[in-house]
């Protein structure tokens, strides 16, 4: 008994460590991975703005994309880029799967720090942009 539980045990980890040593070969790991098990190319330094939604968007959904472009492009010019990915129709990109969207969110990204404006770009989007425009404009300036 003692003999099948020890070869039970070593057959778990060789199957581990095998699963861990391919993770190189998939195509998400051209992306940086924040839990540092597999890196084959490191991310560019600087700070990013990724927006998810889904192909039907309400007017608010819409603002925060619009709002948030307006505002990248008054306080950074091209220096913050802004890239609006529509979870639906590219549901493979592997942004999705690296910071584990499920619904609209907007990431504020630079290297393995990410910040979750999503409320904030919600709340205030629409009745408040001012407001959300200084919110996103401290978090990117605190990212740098």
């Amino acid at each position: 008994m003692k003999k099948l539980t020890v070869m039970l045990l070593i057959s778990i980890w060789a199957g581990i460590v095998s699963a861990n040593a391919q993770c190189c070969d998939n195509k998400v790991a051209e992306l940086t991975q924040t839990d540092g098990s597999c890196t084959t190319q490191p991310e560019e330094d600087g700070v990013k703005a990724y927006y998810f939604h889904a192909t039907r968007r309400c007017a608010t959904c819409q603002a925060v994309e619009s709002v948030t472009k307006e505002a990248l492009k008054a306080y950074y010019g091209e220096k913050v880029p802004f890239q609006s990915i529509n979870r639906e129709e590219d549901n493979k990109n592997p942004l999705i799967e690296k910071y584990k969207v499920s619904g609209q969110t907007l990431l504020i990204v630079n290297g393995d720090k990410v910040v979750n404006l999503t409320n904030d770009a919600f709340l205030n989007a629409r009745t408040n942009p001012e407001k959300y425009k200084a919110k996103l404009k401290s978090t990117i300036d605190s990212m740098k």
